[in-house]
């Protein structure tokens, strides 16, 4: 029987975040025509360090450091630690108090060279001979179990910002079709999936009636909430992410040898015996 790959990756904050910034830079993929032709919109993400790269990216920036339109900008806004929500898992189970930690099993294994270790000596014990076929009740699994999910609700804010109405249209549009009759889709990245929900309400704003020198904007912001859960505290975790502990099958106690000074009568020295010993008498 082939054995079945199981893929692990932890779920963290960064992670999430990939996942909402592919779907919207790579899976909506959003076009827009502007007097460069058909192409499509830049996505960046509103943190410091995106700041920092927008500043010297020629597709977001143009020589005099303004910002070119049309333009997608992302930012977490919130993060909610929603003790409602735990999944399958309702109990607050605490990691095994050890240096591998771990609480849910995720899988189990036979450790097929320590079960058929136990089987042979046990057939050279009783059969005299290795490989006698006979019932085995000494298995070693191999169990893994890794960090109990810690669900968690974040709260984006996606901005669209362009120069002309129609390239509103044109970029607002994926956000209301792509989910077709409902305001929910899937964000992935690795091998988690995230449950993500588009707000109802589009805001909107612009400067059209604004009869200044200001350059014209048209602005909308959608606000989306993504339900994920987190596995293990990252880079800051003392334990590893998976843990791996095999099973005991079997347990000894070594034999207990009692050594005593008492007095043995003269009639018995002869015969002396004690338990585990053979005879140890003191010369008098």
């Amino acid at each position: 029987m082939a054995t079945k790959k199981i893929p692990f990756a932890s779920s963290t904050l960064e992670n999430i975040d990939t996942a909402f910034l592919r779907y919207i830079n790579e899976t909506l993929d959003i076009h827009t025509t502007t007097n460069q032709g058909f192409i499509k919109v830049p996505v960046i993400w509103s943190s410091a360090e995106r700041t920092f790269q927008s500043k010297r990216d020629s597709r977001v920036r143009d020589q005099e450091g303004s910002l070119v339109l049309p333009l997608i900008t992302i930012e977490r806004t919130a993060v909610t630690k929603d003790v409602k929500r735990k999944g399958t898992v309702q109990a607050a189970l605490m990691p095994v108090d050890d240096e591998k930690g771990g609480v849910i099993q995720v899988a189990r294994r036979i450790k097929q060279d320590k079960t058929a270790n136990f089987a042979n000596a046990d057939a050279k014990r009783t059969r005299g001979q290795l490989n006698f076929p006979r019932p085995n009740k000494k298995i070693v699994y191999e169990t893994i179990s890794m960090p109990l999910p810690v669900y968690v609700v974040l709260n984006y804010e996606i901005t669209l910002r362009t120069e002309y109405q129609q390239q509103m249209n044109d970029m607002s549009t994926p956000f209301i079709a792509r989910p077709g009759g409902v305001n929910y889709f899937i964000v992935e990245n690795d091998i988690h999936r995230y449950e993500a929900f588009i707000k109802e309400s589009y805001s909107q704003s612009n400067n059209v009636r604004s009869y200044t020198n200001e350059e014209r904007k048209f602005e909308t912001k959608i606000n989306v909430e993504v339900l994920g859960y987190i596995l293990g505290e990252g880079d800051n975790d003392n334990q590893p992410f998976l843990s791996i502990r095999e099973n005991a099958v079997d347990i000894k106690i070594p034999r207990e040898r009692i050594i005593t000074r008492d007095e043995i009568e003269e009639a018995n020295r002869d015969n002396a015996f004690f338990a585990g010993l053979s005879g140890i008498l003191e010369d008098e």
